[in-house]
């Protein structure tokens, strides 16, 4: 498999992102190609913040905040990459997830977008539709949508 040089991948720090992570780093291994991973998550209000640090021990309250969370995953898809060997970008966003994965294969000129198919099925998706389903009707690249459930 040749052609990708940048391949882009979205982790919300699950289990089945996390699959996603598995199998975009193993085809940015066989095809030579950057991986670009993007976390995204809807900003939370400051006062939630606030309270979330209420009670925190000083050393560790500075970490807890609202992008806290998509640095774990990137933390995670980090060790990912380096396990298939890939050199691995992180992108912490703030937003809607399917718009930050269109927006850095964009801004990257990435060939390939891989998500996992969590959300694909069931009365969710017409309700609230999907990352997946978001990504692969507007993306301007091919789209693999990995199987991850």
């Amino acid at each position: 498999m040749t052609g990708f040089k940048r391949i882009v991948v979205g982790t919300d720090g699950s289990d089945t992102a996390a699959e996603a992570v598995r199998q975009a780093a193993e085809l940015a291994k066989m095809s030579g190609a950057e991986l670009e991973v993007v976390c995204a998550a809807e900003p939370i209000p400051s006062w939630r913040a606030d309270a979330r640090r209420q009670g925190a021990p000083d050393d560790v309250s500075y970490e807890l905040g609202p992008r806290e969370e998509a640095n774990f995953a990137l933390e995670a898809a980090a060790r990912i990459a380096a396990e298939a060997g890939v050199n691995m970008r992180p992108h912490p966003m703030e937003g809607d997830p399917a718009d930050a994965i269109l927006d850095v294969a964009e801004e990257t000129g990435a060939e390939l977008i891989v998500v996992g198919n969590k959300g694909m099925s069931g009365a969710k998706r017409y309700l609230l539709g999907s990352v997946p389903n978001k990504v692969s009707h507007h993306a301007t690249c091919n789209v693999f949508i990995a199987r991850t459930t």
